[in-house]
C-alpha cells in the first residue's frame, strides 16, 4: 500500500486531473457536445497513462535537482521507495501502452499529438528549456496545452476549419502556464535557487516577474470569451468567464502588494483554469 501511494504521487495526480479535463474540453469543442462514450473512454485512458508515464520520467530526470528542494522532498522519498529501475520500467510501459491505444483505437493524428506531448515534456522542457532559460516556461507550456488538441483530434482527425476552436483553447492554455508557474516561482524562489533553476524572479527580479504575470493574466480573459463571441457558448458562460477572469486578476494584483499571497494566487490560478474548462464543458454539453 505504501508503494502504491508512492507510485500515485510520482504520477502527479493534480496534473492528470488537468490533462483529463482539458482533453475532455477539446473533445466537447470538436463534437459540439458529448462524443461517443467509447471514444471518450479510450481518449481518457491514453491521456491519463501518457501523462502518468511522462510525469514519472520527469521525476527520474530531475531527481538530483529535487533532492535540493524542500518542496519536493517527499517526491524524492517516493522515488527511492519505488526504485529508479522499477519506475523506469513502469513509465516506459505506461507511455508505450498509451501510444498503442492512441494509434490503434483512436487515430493517427491523435497519436502524433500524444507522442509530441510526451516528448515535449520529458525532453524538450525537462532536459532543456527548464534548465536553460527563465523564459523556458513560455514554450514549456506546449506539453500542458497539447491535451486540448489530443482531445480535439480524437473526434476530428482532419485538420479542418473547426480546429480554430481547439487552437484558441490551446493558446489559452499556453498563456495560462507562464503566470501559473511564475507565481509558484515567486514564493518558492529560494528552493529553485538551491536547485540551480534559472527562474524569472531570480534572473530578472520580482518586480519584472509581476509585470509579466499581469500581462499574461490579462490576456486570458479575451481568449476565454472567444467561445462566446463565436456562438459556441452561451451568455451564462460569458458571465462566468468574466467573473472568474476578473477575480483572478484581483487576486494576482493583491499578491503583488503582499508577497505572502503569492501562494494563494498560484492555487487560484489552478482553480481558475479548471473552472473555465468545466464551465465550457457543461455549457456546451447541457
Amino acid at each position: 500500500m505504501k508503494k502504491l501511494k508512492a507510485l500515485i504521487s510520482l504520477s502527479k495526480p493534480n496534473i492528470i486531473l488537468s490533462v483529463g479535463l482539458t482533453g475532455l474540453t477539446g473533445m466537447i469543442l470538436a463534437n459540439r457536445g458529448i462524443p461517443d462514450i467509447k471514444l471518450v473512454f479510450f481518449t481518457m485512458i491514453s491521456l491519463i497513462l501518457s501523462a502518468s508515464g511522462a510525469a514519472m520520467i520527469n521525476n527520474i530526470i530531475e531527481q538530483d535537482k529535487d533532492k535540493l528542494m524542500e518542496r519536493l522532498s517527499k517526491r524524492v522519498e517516493s522515488l527511492t521507495l519505488i526504485g529508479e529501475k522499477n519506475l523506469t520500467i513502469i513509465a516506459s510501459f505506461l507511455t508505450t501502452f498509451s501510444l498503442g491505444v492512441s494509434f490503434f483505437l483512436i487515430n493517427t493524428t491523435n497519436f502524433i499529438f500524444t507522442l509530441a506531448a510526451i516528448l515535449s515534456y520529458t525532453i524538450y522542457y525537462t532536459l532543456f528549456l527548464k534548465r536553460s532559460s527563465p523564459f523556458g516556461t513560455v514554450l514549456g507550456g506546449i506539453p500542458g496545452a497539447l491535451p486540448v488538441l489530443i482531445g480535439f483530434s480524437s473526434v476530428d482527425p482532419n485538420v479542418s476549419d473547426l480546429y480554430i476552436n481547439g487552437i484558441i483553447m490551446f493558446i489559452f492554455m499556453m498563456l495560462w502556464q507562464p503566470p501559473h508557474f511564475w507565481l509558484l516561482a515567486q514564493y518558492q524562489a529560494d528552493d529553485y535557487k538551491k536547485a540551480g533553476f534559472p527562474v524569472m524572479p531570480l534572473i530578472y527580479g520580482k518586480k519584472f516577474t509581476n509585470y509579466l504575470i499581469m500581462i499574461y493574466s490579462l490576456s486570458l480573459l479575451p481568449f476565454s470569451l472567444f467561445f462566446w463571441f463565436s456562438g459556441i457558448a452561451s451568455n451564462l458562460y460569458a458571465v462566468i468567464a468574466i467573473i472568474l477572469g476578473l477575480s483572478f486578476l484581483y487576486i494576482v494584483y493583491k499578491s503583488f502588494t503582499d508577497s505572502k499571497k503569492y501562494k494563494t494566487a498560484f492555487l487560484y490560478s489552478i482553480l481558475y483554469m479548471l473552472l473555465i474548462h468545466l464551465s465550457l464543458i457543461l455549457n456546451i454539453s447541457i
